[in-house]
């Protein structure tokens, strides 16, 4: 029987009827997540928080009466145990920053698999940060400018761009380097840095490391 403690309680705060009621029933089945209620606008979701605390909340920043960044602020002030996740159709620097600098715990692209975003919602209740991997690469690459502090950038590490995933994939199958480059169509020393790069990120000191990391996270298909 699973207890209550286990389940994760979050609130959904968007706009569009459809989109909300597709992630929660998406979410639904996952048995870990639950919907507990959503918000059109961010005031109704600062109302739905003050009457209940949940683990989590999905937060559109683009919402009618108070938008994402004001909700944001608001949540981070009065309700610090909440964990915020932005939703959005936009990858802009400026808007992921200022989120950022807010204190929200990760900003996904509307556009994500639904297996990325519950793996993201596990991740973040658990108290670690998650961003997609399309966010994690617009900031990572803004680290030449220093525009992110680096203890921030190490958080992002973690985040796999699509090729190292790819390479990884192929690793799981037991293809060797040159293997890997022919099927990718790159070059042995790049299969090699995506290697080492990977096993930086994951944090593990081998391949077999990287195996582990692989299956534990559902990305050995």
């Amino acid at each position: 029987m699973d207890r209550p403690e286990e389940k994760i309680g979050i609130y959904i705060a968007d706009d569009h009827e459809m989109f909300v009621e597709g992630i929660s029933l998406l979410l639904a089945i996952n048995g870990t997540i639950v919907v507990e209620a959503s918000a059109n606008t961010g005031t109704e979701l600062i109302e739905l928080l003050e009457k209940k605390i949940v683990d989590i909340v999905l937060l559109d920043i683009n919402m009618p009466e108070m938008n994402g960044f004001e909700a944001a602020k608001i949540i981070v002030k009065k309700f610090s145990s909440v964990k915020i996740v932005a939703l959005s159709m936009f990858l802009e620097k400026e808007y992921i920053q200022e989120l950022i600098n807010i204190g929200v715990y990760g900003y996904i692209l509307k556009n994500t698999k639904i297996q990325e975003l519950e793996k993201a919602i596990i991740l973040i209740a658990s108290g670690k940060k998650y961003f997609s991997n399309d966010v994690g690469l617009k900031l990572l690459n803004a680290q030449t400018n220093n525009e992110y502090p680096e203890e921030f950038l190490l958080e992002l590490q973690q985040g796999l761009t699509e090729r190292e995933i790819d390479v990884l994939k192929l690793i799981v199958q037991e293809n060797t380097t040159s293997e890997i480059a022919e099927k990718l169509f790159i070059s042995v020393h790049t299969v090699e840095t995506h290697r080492k790069n990977l096993i930086k990120k994951v944090k593990v000191k081998n391949v077999a490391g990287l195996v582990k990391y692989a299956l534990q996270n559902g990305i050995a298909v």
